[in-house]
């Protein structure tokens, strides 16, 4: 069977990711840095040790393997060097959820699309989730108006360092990205991308299970621009329950995001980030949630919520599932997004249920 190559396999992601490859029949090949882990958490699978994503990029260019899933972040650095190498022959699928990688992945669909490849951008949980409630709400429909897209996660923690990768994705900020500056947030108002304040519009939601309720507020994620290319609709914001919205959280980070635009400072809270020690605890809730409330010119409202269980687990599952596709040849040539490609049933074929709520 064609290859699947996953960069960063011995990270949670990868690990999750090989476990469900392995479930569909696909015996993926792990890369990274550590031998000795690779083998450890490969089991029996081949391996590939490459200490950098250049030497990566390299293999990838040198060994052409069928499809590549990048787990390694951060992905506006990572994502472009390997996509570029994947080109002549490879698929390329990522876990990115940074509007500064979005608008390189995406910005590389014409040259995707004449090596005949295919890219897809955002195969995780927040993504994933939020992107198909959109899709499936919009079926049949003119372009709406308005749309606001949450991310209700609930996953379970392991106990480790916070990581390099993670730390620069949260500290770097979004650069590079239009409507703002590098430490601000984003919404899109008459279709174009314009500041917005982080934490900002904190709304609690009623979550549809009984599992009580949780308050999302803005944060400039992926989602953001997956919502508004799903649905053409020119006022979009994105919400996080992991956004910062108390008025506490939203002062400190008032204050804290200034210093982080000087260039010494921010690297030193990387280096300081990365070295925190995570405490393993158990997910907070039952279900993880994707949800979306879209609002059209004659004045329809939809809402809809989409049901699944470990967002962790389901961040395994989407590009495994994804993988799956591209190899049976269900892709189409350029970028997308995973239900801009495969359409709202993607989600359901992931596990997920989709719980819509009458018209109003």
């Amino acid at each position: 069977m064609a290859e699947v190559w996953i960069l960063g396999g011995t990270g949670r992601s990868g690990r999750a990711i090989a476990t469900a490859l392995r479930a569909r029949g696909i015996r993926p090949t792990l890369v990274g840095r550590d031998g000795a882990r690779l083998t450890a958490v490969a089991e029996g699978d081949r391996t590939v040790v490459a200490a950098s994503i250049a030497a990566m990029a390299g293999e990838i260019s040198r060994q052409r393997p069928a499809v590549v899933v990048n787990t390694v972040g951060p992905f506006a650095t990572t994502a472009e060097p390997i996509i570029r190498a994947c080109l002549p022959a490879s698929h390329y699928v990522d876990l990115a959820n940074d509007l500064s990688a979005f608008t390189t992945t995406l910005g590389l669909h014409d040259a995707i699309a004449a090596a005949g490849r295919t890219a897809v951008t955002g195969a995780g949980f927040g993504v994933a989730a939020t992107e198909s409630v959109v899709v499936k709400l919009c079926e049949g429909r003119p372009a709406p108006r308005r749309v606001r897209v949450d991310a209700v996660a609930s996953l379970a923690m392991e106990a480790g360092a916070f990581g390099e990768a993670l730390a620069a994705s949260i500290l770097d900020g979004i650069p590079g990205v239009a409507g703002g500056g590098r430490f601000q947030g984003r919404r899109y108002r008459g279709g174009r991308l314009v500041p917005d304040r982080i934490g900002g519009d904190a709304r609690q939601l009623t979550l549809p299970d009984g599992g009580g309720t949780a308050t999302a507020a803005s944060i400039p994620l992926g989602e953001l621009m997956a919502a508004q290319r799903a649905s053409g609709a020119p006022d979009v914001q994105a919400a996080s329950s992991e956004a910062p919205s108390s008025p506490v959280a939203r002062a400190a980070m008032a204050a804290l995001l200034p210093v982080l635009a000087i260039g010494p400072v921010r690297e030193f809270a990387k280096r300081r980030l990365a070295a925190v020690q995570v405490t393993a605890r158990p997910r907070p809730r039952q279900h993880s949630w994707g949800h979306a409330v879209i609002d059209w010119p004659d004045g329809t409202t939809r809402e809809g919520w989409l049901r699944l269980g470990d967002a962790q687990e389901w961040t395994g599952i989407v590009p495994a599932e994804v993988c799956r596709r591209l190899l049976a040849g269900e892709g189409r040539p350029g970028a997308f997004t995973p239900a801009a490609l495969f359409g709202a049933e993607l989600a359901e074929s992931c596990g997920a249920e989709y719980l819509l709520v009458a018209d109003r």
